[in-house]
């Protein structure tokens, strides 16, 4: 399972439910690599999407405490075990963990990649992605060049997670 975000410079992910800032080259990351695959996400990064609706090309699953909540043909599950017990059904590798900062953290350290776009500005941010610089069983192990889009200088990069949780160990934590 992997988890894939954009940063700002101090790991902020969003402000007031939305993006801090749309860069195409990150949105088209983000489209090649999950089209085809699994995203699971939180309820309000569901509803953060064009007309609350689930991603096109997508097995869509949100993790929500809120029983009753439907989203067109997204699955919804209640918590972590449900989670992981729908989740074998897919191959890890084809799985994406796209927000929100809540999910980021419960699910981050059953991921064995991370793909971060670091984005070289401090914007106002209310939710952050974990600081995989400070997490002592993240490793960065790819960066891009420097790229630009205006005035925004940014690098795609990627974690490797060399202490990854099972999903079956949830059980036993």
């Amino acid at each position: 399972m992997k988890a894939i975000a954009a940063v700002d410079k101090n790991w902020g992910i969003g402000y007031q439910g939305r993006l801090l800032t749309s860069i195409p080259n990150d949105m088209q990351l983000f489209k090649n690599e999950t089209t085809g695959n699994v995203v699971v996400m939180g309820r309000k990064t569901l509803e953060s999407f064009p007309g609350r609706r689930p991603l096109p090309h997508r097995t869509n699953i949100v993790l929500t405490t809120f029983p009753d909540y439907k989203s067109g043909n997204a699955i919804i599950v209640p918590n972590l075990n449900e989670l992981f017990e729908t989740l074998k059904d897919y191959d890890s590798d084809k799985i994406y963990v796209i927000g929100g900062e809540s999910i980021y953290r419960q699910l981050l350290p059953y991921c064995d990649k991370a793909l971060i776009t670091k984005i070289d500005m401090e914007y106002d941010a209310d939710a952050f992605f974990p600081n995989l610089d400070k997490e002592d069983n993240w490793k960065m192990t790819g960066e891009s060049e420097e790229q630009t889009y205006f005035d925004l200088c940014y690098t795609f990069t990627q974690y490797t997670n060399g202490k990854v949780k099972t999903w079956t160990s949830q059980e036993e934590d």
